[in-house]
């Protein structure tokens, strides 16, 4: 099963975070390349004494523990978040249910 979703991440492309069991660490903001037999390919970049680095790496599908991966992000920040007033009228989501705090006559 784990197989089949490091595949579908691999097909969609999206970032991820990986913890490696053996190593015991977390490999963060990782795409998966590819899916080789049992060898999976993954891209990150570290910044390391104000460099950046790129590293290239294939783990066994064993060694993969845990897959993550971000739903949504909202920015820090002294700012308004939009509220589903601001959406356009046509993207209003309606509440079709009659209101349950009305009583009934």
């Amino acid at each position: 099963m784990l197989q089949r979703k490091i595949y579908q991440l691999c097909c969609d492309g999206r970032e991820v975070c990986i913890f490696l069991r053996d190593q015991q660490r977390w490999i963060e903001k990782a795409k998966i390349l590819d899916i080789e037999g049992d060898l999976v390919t993954i891209r990150y970049e570290t910044d390391e004494d104000d460099e950046i680095c790129s590293w290239e790496e294939m783990v066994r599908l064993e060694s993969i523990g845990a897959v993550t991966q971000k739903l949504a992000s909202v920015p820090r920040g002294d700012f308004d978040p939009l509220v589903s007033e601001d959406c356009p009228e046509a993207e209003q989501i309606r509440n079709h249910y009659p209101e349950s705090n009305q009583q009934q006559e």
